[in-house]
């Protein structure tokens, strides 16, 4: 009976043991995920801010039936806003729309980290050669084209991270649009480089989502 009883106590402890061990993990858990919500909250992160400051036209062709071959420079500057949090852009991607219609294939921008309140320049070149545009699109286009103003979208499709001292977040999606309206004939406004290209300066505040 003493044996038996025996067995019985030690495995009791050892529930006990189990159950303590658990709770302290539990606890731990809970504590750390607390902390990393009071910090967030008391940081408050901002989303970084992006400008469209010019675009270069090196093309912009239409040809039968409705293909379009177009090349670009854009100049694109990222502040992060924050005092206490830096970014990660894990993968950035740049691309030009018309009418809700990628026209652009995507460039993708190196990935980098960005400090506090600091600002990145990029300068990419955003091009396409004989993309297919919608039948819808191509009659727009032909009309905005023969109005001397085209309205086009750069795009920015990326991932990024935030570091808080040494925690860094999982990845956001982060979604760009800036909005550039070039000018062609009569109406154009740009400054000619030779060759035909033709820079726009535009300082245009850019929309983010993340």
């Amino acid at each position: 009976m003493s044996a038996k009883g025996d067995c019985g106590h030690h495995g009791d402890r050892r529930r006990r043991l189990f159950r303590r061990i658990f709770a302290g993990i539990l606890i731990f858990i809970l504590i750390a995920l607390i902390t990393i919500l009071l910090v967030w909250a008391i940081l408050r992160p901002t989303k970084p801010k992006f400008v469209l400051q010019d675009a270069t036209v090196y093309a912009f062709n239409v040809s039968s039936p409705n293909f379009l071959t177009s090349n670009f420079q854009v100049t694109i500057s990222s502040r992060n806003p924050n005092d206490k949090i830096g970014v990660y852009y894990d993968k950035v991607d740049v691309y030009a729309s018309y009418r809700n219609q990628q026209i652009t294939y995507r460039t993708a921008i190196p990935p980098t980290y960005q400090g506090h309140n600091e600002i990145d320049v990029w300068s990419p070149f955003v091009y396409g050669t004989d993309v297919p545009v919608a039948p819808y699109n191509a009659v727009s286009l032909s009309e905005d084209q023969s109005n001397g103003v085209i309205p086009l979208l750069f795009k920015i499709d990326g991932r990024v991270r935030w570091k808080v001292g040494t925690f860094i977040s999982g990845k956001y999606h982060l979604y760009v649009k800036c909005s550039a309206y070039i000018n062609f004939g009569s109406k154009q406004t740009g400054i000619p480089l030779g060759n035909n290209a033709v820079k726009y300066q535009l300082v245009q505040s850019c929309s983010v989502n993340v």
